[in-house]
């Protein structure tokens, strides 16, 4: 049985999980995530999770995204999870609690402003009413509710990742969770060559040894086109395709934008990039720049050798990406800090990397973040 769908939004972090996931009446608890192999385990888990591999860094542009996964959780574990719940809610600020409405709340106005009503609220017996679940935003007079669990929507200067979709002349045209395709043009990226020159027929001619369908990319939003598409550009070395990883899709609202989206972890030797666009690239690292002129004098080595990917990086990789699975399935918004942080939780509490999907991880982790929350509150109180 699937616990109802209906949420309501949270700006402290964690939106969805109050009513979409809290097992009230039911002790199973549907959480998005793909089975990652880790190296151990039999032989179907082995072979089910090296076709999820497979498909995520060369399946359809679905592939990428998790599946519906049950988990029972007993009554302990459901009474935890609630606690872990209604603590957070109560370390929400009053004012962004306040901001937070459901189809038909009212919104607070001074009818003396002469407020003009923007998406997603409607006017009710002289109330302003909102017909949408989101936070309230005002901006000078103007009053509209931005909608959560929407899909992403871009600004110019933005870190995204996506899916090559087609290859038309002289551009590629991308999944990114957009209404529309973005489109990357043969002219806004870099050469393979590295040299600054103009495209010329040959280059347009040999676009598919650069990407092609099903290529994962990384990219900046340019700007937008004349029928509402976006231009992407990818001329800086640390652009471009990514290879040996998992992509993971998350909700594009959990992503917020900063200032740093690539992130080197070094101690993983793995390359995190959070996508504006709620897709997320786990893999491992790539050395570009200052290397790339050594590597040329180097002997050419076999095709296996070259993609050859580590054990223990691979570890790394899917622990990673399970503790961004579960940090999604919770509502948490998604930093680089609480990532490393669930991955070490579960490397200190000596939990398997399969294991990080079951319910006791789950439970674990919403009762950490609540502790976290707890702590840096009282030591802003002690600071004052």
């Amino acid at each position: 049985m699937r616990v109802s769908s209906e949420t309501r939004p949270n700006p402290s972090g964690f939106g969805h999980v109050l009513l979409g996931f809290l097992p009230f009446r039911t002790s199973a608890l549907p959480l998005h995530a793909t089975a990652c192999y880790s190296g151990e385990g039999p032989a179907p888990l082995r072979a089910q999770c090296a076709s999820s591999a497979y498909l995520c860094s060369r399946g359809p542009q679905r592939a990428g995204a998790m599946r519906d996964l049950q988990l029972s959780l007993n009554q302990t574990q459901r009474v935890r999870l609630e606690a872990a719940l209604h603590e957070l809610q109560s370390l929400a600020p009053a004012a962004a609690a306040a901001a937070a409405v459901t189809v038909a709340d009212t919104i607070p106005v001074n009818d003396e402003d002469n407020i003009l009503k923007g998406h997603g609220t409607s006017d009710q017996d002289g109330e302003v009413v909102a017909t949408l679940c989101g936070v309230v935003e005002r901006v000078n007079k103007l009053v509209y509710v931005r909608t959560l669990r929407a899909r992403y929507k871009p600004e110019v200067g933005d870190i995204i990742v996506g899916r090559v979709i087609e290859i038309a002349p002289k551009r590629w045209r991308l999944e990114i969770n957009f209404s529309q395709d973005a489109v990357l043009m043969l002219s806004s990226m870099s050469l393979p060559d590295g040299i600054q020159r103009r495209r010329t027929a040959v280059d347009e001619l040999n676009m598919r040894s650069i990407f092609e369908e099903n290529d994962v990319i990384c990219a900046e939003v340019r700007g937008f086109q004349h029928d509402g598409s976006l231009h992407l550009q990818a001329r800086s070395q640390k652009y471009g395709k990514l290879e040996r990883g998992q992509l993971l899709i998350v909700p594009a609202y959990l992503v917020k934008r900063r200032k740093q989206h690539f992130h080197h972890l070094e101690r993983y030797d793995v390359d995190l990039i959070l996508g504006c666009n709620g897709f997320i690239w786990v893999g491992e690292h790539v050395v570009v720049g200052e290397n790339t002129d050594k590597i040329e004098d180097k002997p050419a080595l076999s095709s296996e050798v070259e993609n050859f990917t580590p054990l223990e990086t691979r570890k790394h990789i899917c622990r990673l990406a399970n503790a961004v699975r579960v940090l999604s399935a919770l509502g948490f918004t998604l930093t680089v800090e609480l990532i490393i942080e669930t991955a070490e939780a579960s490397v200190s509490s000596n939990v398997e990397i399969n294991a990080m999907l079951g319910a006791e991880f789950f439970v674990h982790t919403a009762e950490a973040e609540a502790k976290r929350r707890a702590d840096l509150l009282r030591k802003k109180s002690g600071a004052r």
